[in-house]
């Protein structure tokens, strides 16, 4: 039986949507470390994977050319160095010393980078590929979204177009989440890598750059959808 998953970073660690294609069954977990990262054939990550030293990774400046307004989303600049930093001041003035800030939201996210930055190896990204919630919701709508995934009006565009590719139990989730561990939109987005994670598996998803180029440690810079 094929399982295949998406995975977004939460509160309470990662939050992982699995699917049974051939089943149509589907569930979610919370994990708290990367380490404990349940068993699946294929895994859609929104977290960066393949950081360069210096500058910008091209398949970041793709994303953003495709999402248009949301582009905001892909966040730029986050380089390999930054995850030696123990406070943002020491990162920031690095990171500007390098040609561009880091912002305060793209400093929260180190930990988790450095986190399955550790874990990752090369081989790994036949199975555990980075993507991108808001790319693999264009996928599914054929256009980017316009609406927050935090709005009322972006939550429910995205569990009508959940609901229609088959998943059924979106708001019966989001009413066990609480909000403690995990909010709504950490669900949405990993119901949506889940599918893209399905796409991959069945040779359809879409990768950016074709030919992606690799970082110091040997891994792709790329995402998928």
């Amino acid at each position: 039986m094929t399982v295949v998953a998406g995975i977004d970073g939460c509160r309470g660690g990662w939050l992982m949507v699995r699917r049974s294609p051939e089943r149509g069954s589907a569930d979610f977990v919370i994990f708290e470390h990367w380490r404990d990262l349940p068993e699946a054939d294929m895994i859609a990550v929104d977290m960066l994977i393949g950081l360069p030293e210096s500058g910008e990774r091209g398949c970041d400046r793709l994303a953003r050319k495709l999402l248009g307004k949301r582009r905001s989303s892909v966040f730029l600049g986050l380089r390999r160095p930054l995850l030696d930093f123990a406070d943002y001041p020491s990162a920031n003035e690095w990171a500007k010393s390098d040609g561009a800030g880091l912002s305060k939201q793209a400093w929260y996210l180190l930990d988790k980078i450095r986190e399955i930055d550790s874990a990752i190896k090369p081989d790994d990204q036949a199975r555990i590929r980075e993507t991108h919630p808001e790319l693999a919701f264009l996928a599914l709508k054929g256009a980017p979204l316009q609406q927050s995934k935090k709005s009322p009006d972006g939550i429910a565009e995205r569990t009508e177009l959940l609901e229609a590719a088959g998943f059924g139990r979106i708001q019966s989730w989001i009413d066990l989440l609480g909000g403690e561990r995990a909010l709504a939109d950490d669900l949405l987005d990993a119901c949506a890598l889940a599918l893209a994670a399905e796409r991959m598996q069945r040779g359809e998803a879409m990768r950016l750059p074709d030919d992606p180029p690799r970082d110091a440690k040997g891994l792709a810079m790329e995402i998928w959808y």
